[in-house]
Order: C-alpha cells, then structure tokens, then sequence
C-alpha cells in the first residue's frame, strides 16, 4: 500500500483499507453501542458541557468496532482525534473505515507491515506545525516512546550534531523508529519538543506500557503526567480476566478450528489474563496446565484445581500453548521444535516478544506454510513435523478474531475516558506530576456502577449505622486504594 495521507471531502486526513465497508462499519459500530453502557452514559453526562472542546486528542489502540465507539465518545465531548492502531492485525477495517469517513483521522489498516506500522503512529502524532496532541490515549506505550525517543535524539542533535544510527540495534522494529526520528531531524530538529512542551499527559491502557511508564519515572525520564489505567479493577479485571475467557477460544476457533475438548493447554502465566484464558480452555474442557513464576499465583492456580508445573515438563505432551505473561522469551524455538505435530503456539500476553519468532524465522531448514492469514505452520527439518503458530506471535485473539466483547470493553473505556477526563480538566492545576497515577477508588467504582443498569443489577444501600459500624461512607468509596481484586 501507498503510504499517502488522503483526505475527505470535508479535508480530514486518514488512510485506511476500503472505506467503501464504512456503512458496514456503522451497522457494526451501533450494534457495539447498545453494549457498551458505561461509554454512552459518559455521552450524556458530560456531552452538554463539552469538556474536551479545543483538546487534541492522539489513540495508539488497535483499531476495533469498540473503539469506534471510544473515538466517537471522545469527539462527542467535543475533542479532535487522530488515531492508529497498536497492533498490525488488530485493525478492523470496516470499523476503520467508518471513523475515517464520520467522525476522526484514521490511519489503520489489517496487515500493515512494521513500516507501515510506524508511519501509521507517527501521522496520528502529527497534527502539524503547532505541535503535536494535547493528550495520548496509548496501550502499549508505542506513541509515547516515540516521543521520549524523538526528544532524546534531539537533544542528542543539538549538542553533538549526531543522528541516531539504526545499525546500533539488531531490533528490526526498533530500527524503523531510529530511522524516522534521524530522517525527521533534517526536517524540523524539535518536533518531538514541540509535541512534549504541549503534552498534558497520557492515559496507559496495558501492562506492558504501564512498566515502561513506572520504568521512565524511577530513572527520572518520564517527560510529561500518565495515569495507569491498566490497574483499575474495572479494566484489569473485566477486560483481561473476563474478556480472555471470551476471545481466547474464539480466536482459537477461527485460525484453526481445533477442538478444545480433550486437549491439554498450557498457560504460561495466571495474572489476569492466565487466570481468563484457564477458565476459558478449563470450561471448553481441555486438561489446562499453568506454568508461573510466582507462588501465589501458582498457588491460586492449584485452588482451582490445575496443574502447575514448567514448560520443559510439557513442552512435548500438550496440544496447545498460550502465553499471557507480558513478559519476553516465554516459549523458545527450542521449546517449539520438541512440541508434538501441530501443537497450536499462541500469544495473549500484550506484546509480540513472548514467543521467540525471530529464532524460529531463522532456523535453519525451517519451512514456512501460510494455511491463511495469520494461521501459519512451520515445519522442521529434522522432524519433518510442524507447529502451528497464530498471528506471528502476536495478539491472536485480535490478529485471529475480534477481541474482547463490546460490554468488557465498555468497561475498560469507560476508564479510559474518565481518565482523559482527569489529566485535561486539571491541566492547570499542578495536581499532576511528571508521575504515574492510578484512578481513586470512588472512579473506578462509578464505571462499575454505570455498568450494572445494563445486567439489572440493583444495589442494596447501607444504613447510617452500618456506615459507621464499617467505617466505610455511605455512597462509597467501598474499597481502599490498593484494592486489585
């Protein structure tokens, strides 16, 4: 694909796949409405005041018919958005579509190669010569290490005159950011300045974003205010517990159609997302083993009646494998090439480093079969037998299906929303620090609350003297801060 900024008619800018699947995308898109309460109360609340009115708003968060519904909810609270997805399969481009033509700047598309990827990520940062957004709705933290990158090379620039040099890593993604930071520097030598100085903050979707905030803030690199949304117990919980239990055997389902019945899984991981994807494949009837580094965790495990052992104990028995850790070189080509014929290799975990796909790009023999987009198997020389690995390794519930369902979504956008909300309303009050923030408690509970509608939930009210009994206010909040679970 052409990489050249289109526009339409009314001259917003976007690139996207086929925007003749735009009405389809709009059928899809209020279908998605009518399960995602918490979205649209936000609508007719704050809606009337129009709180973001004059706030430039940049997503890097895949693409999906729920986020449609997020964009729109940011836009009808009066901000401008610019958006691309945090995935190269995740994009929906019938949703994709829809956006571009109604109602944001777009530029997503399913199948983007890393190039593409990151052309994508720097056009929804570029919102001209006035800098860049006001504030950065990310999951992953990809917008935001651009910008931390792009402000370090600068200063690199001005003082030495030196480029960076994208032969100093042998990281193939991160190559293309060097390469288009040093080719941004002929052109304006402080653009990432430019777009720091007029950043109010950033509001992280995920876990791994999240520890590369926590990580620039203890060394004191950290250029502008972050919430954690990640760990509001509306998102971690709803979005990667019950979410997991839905996506993961539908994307399952739909690369391979494997029978889950029978088979034995392993679970690299039992945080949340682990925990979702064991009582998904435990439910489907599989035999689910855990593997995990942490004891409570593994002990939660045991309570739930699976096994917990290491992956080398398993490694050439089981059917199928998930990683969900967040964490990199979970499952080694030296793992797959002792795993049985056609054991199915799958990554839930957020980014694309959990499974070693570099080694087994590289070894030697290997061989290559595409069954369709995004289901491909490998085959070994030795064995003449082959693994089945999903979406290269990355989010296969998202690179293979549609992701989480709309009213777990809600949930976790609600907060996303909320959290925006926060960082531009208090942009002028030094309330927020160059630091990493989490919702207060009473927050997180009022997009619980704005969910229960929805199910026909109705809540019993404490008495004055059971409030004071309990020592807990009578309208919340009903948990301390720390609470996770």
């Amino acid at each position: 694909m052409a990489l050249l900024v289109e526009k339409t008619s009314s001259g917003r800018e976007y690139k996207v796949k086929d925007m003749s699947q735009a009405d389809f995308g709009r059928l899809e898109l209020e279908l998605a409405e009518v399960e995602m309460p918490g979205l649209m109360a936000c609508r007719t609340e704050f809606g009337p005041s129009q709180p973001f009115k004059g706030a430039r708003i940049t997503g890097s968060l895949h693409m999906t018919i729920q986020t449609a519904v997020l964009i729109e909810t940011l836009t009808a609270l009066g901000a401008e958005v610019r958006w691309c997805s945090c995935n190269i399969f995740s994009t929906q481009d019938h949703a994709a579509a829809a956006i571009a033509r109604d109602s944001a700047a777009v530029f997503a598309w399913k199948g983007e190669t890393l190039q593409e990827y990151w052309w994508c990520t720097e056009r929804a940062l570029d919102w001209g010569p006035g800098g860049g957004p006001d504030l950065i709705v990310d999951d992953g933290g990809d917008a935001t290490l651009l910008i931390h990158e792009g402000v370090k090379a600068e200063e690199i620039f001005e003082k030495t005159g030196q480029v960076p040099d994208p032969t100093s890593t042998d990281n193939p993604e991160f190559q293309i950011v060097l390469t288009i930071i040093k080719e941004g520097l002929q052109v304006d030598p402080k653009k990432y300045h430019k777009m720091k100085e007029r950043l109010v903050g950033v509001s992280e979707e995920t876990t791994t974003g999240v520890k590369r905030l926590y990580q620039m803030q203890q060394n004191g690199t950290l250029l502008f205010p972050a919430i954690n949304v990640n760990d509001s117990v509306t998102k971690s919980k709803f979005d990667n517990l019950y979410g997991c239990r839905h996506s993961l055997p539908d994307g399952l389902m739909r690369a391979t159609d494997v029978m889950i019945a029978g088979k034995v899984a392993v679970v690299c991981g039992y945080g949340d997302v682990g925990k979702g994807c064991a009582a998904a494949m435990k439910t489907a009837g599989a035999r689910v083993i855990v593997t995990e580094i942490d004891p409570i965790c593994a002990l939660q495990a045991l309570m739930e009646g699976l096994q917990v052992l290491t992956l080398e104990d398993v490694v050439s028995e089981a059917d199928i494998f998930v990683t969900t850790t967040g964490n990199k070189d979970i499952i080694m080509v030296d793992h797959m090439r002792k795993m049985k014929n056609n054991a199915i290799v799958c990554n839930i975990g957020h980014f694309d480093n959990e499974i070693d796909m570099l080694g087994l790009e590289t070894y030697p023999g290997v061989k290559r079969i595409t069954i369709k987009p995004q289901t491909d198997r490998w085959v070994f020389p030795e064995t003449k037998s082959g693994i089945i690995v999903l979406a290269e390794g990355r989010l296969m519930n998202l690179g293979c299906a549609t992701g989480h369902p709309s009213f777990v979504m809600s949930c976790s956008f609600t907060n996303q929303v909320i959290a925006q909300l926060e960082l531009w309303n208090e942009k002028s009050s030094g309330k927020y620090e160059k630091k990493v923030y989490v919702l207060p408690k009473h927050l997180d509970e009022k997009v619980a609350l704005l969910h229960l509608g929805k199910l026909g939930a109705r809540l019993t009210k404490l008495s004055k003297e059971q409030s004071d009994y309990v020592s807990i206010p009578v309208e919340g909040p009903y948990k301390p801060p720390n609470y996770r679970y």
